[in-house]
């Protein structure tokens, strides 16, 4: 769990319903189904701890306690969307945690929502096991990207800025779809000069992802 300094701490129940204008049915079953309780845990701001930001003028943290095991990335992107700061949401499950955050932007025309460019999700781990932290210091911006790029898991990553990183899972994951139909095509072919075609290209897709990886 995070550890952070007790001017930060906000501990406020938000209700459930609170986003119930911009979802429809079937979204706010969802809530239902999944969601036990969303809390405000604690706000990090020129107020709280004294830092400040460019891009992020505060960073929310958001316990959420869950019915069922799910990372809940849709759930995640409607709050997310309709809150104007960053968000680190906390996800419980018995004693399991799941940390889980979005880079984003204002919406160009807009007022009441962000526009997501990329989520950064951990595993599940064990509530005593989470090494991850906020490390308070410079400015907003710099926390914010350090834990994103904690996130990531990858040692090498650490000296790449947080866009350079979103483009690189970016990429990754669009490697991984075309992976994936490519040894689809590959199952399902008769021909064996196109399987041959099909299988260099798969190589080489696969090589790129290596690099990324």
């Amino acid at each position: 769990m995070l550890v952070l300094p007790p001017t930060t701490v906000v501990n406020k129940v938000v209700p459930k319903n609170s986003f119930d204008k911009y979802i429809n049915t079937k979204q706010k079953k969802l809530f239902s189904e999944f969601i036990e309780k969303i809390r405000w845990a604690n706000k990090l701001s020129k107020q709280t701890i004294r830092l400040e930001g460019k891009d992020v003028n505060e960073i929310q943290v958001f316990e959420i306690s869950l019915k069922k095991k799910t990372a809940a990335d849709d759930l995640l992107n409607i709050i997310d969307r309709h809150i104007p700061y960053h968000i680190i949401f906390v996800l419980l499950f018995e004693n399991e945690v799941l940390y889980s955050v979005a880079q984003k932007h204002a919406h160009p025309v807009s007022d009441e929502s962000s526009v997501l460019d990329w989520r950064f999700s951990s595993n599940w781990v064990n509530q005593d096991e989470s090494l991850f932290r906020l490390n308070l210091k410079i400015n907003l911006d710099e926390v914010f990207a350090d834990f994103c790029l904690q996130i990531t898991g990858k040692e090498k990553r650490q000296n790449q800025t947080l866009s350079q990183v979103i483009i690189i899972e970016q990429n990754r994951k669009l490697l991984l779809y075309e992976i994936n139909k490519l040894e689809a095509d590959i199952k399902g072919c008769k021909q064996f000069n196109k399987k041959v075609e099909l299988n260099l290209k798969l190589q080489s897709k696969k090589a790129e992802l290596e690099i990324l990886n």
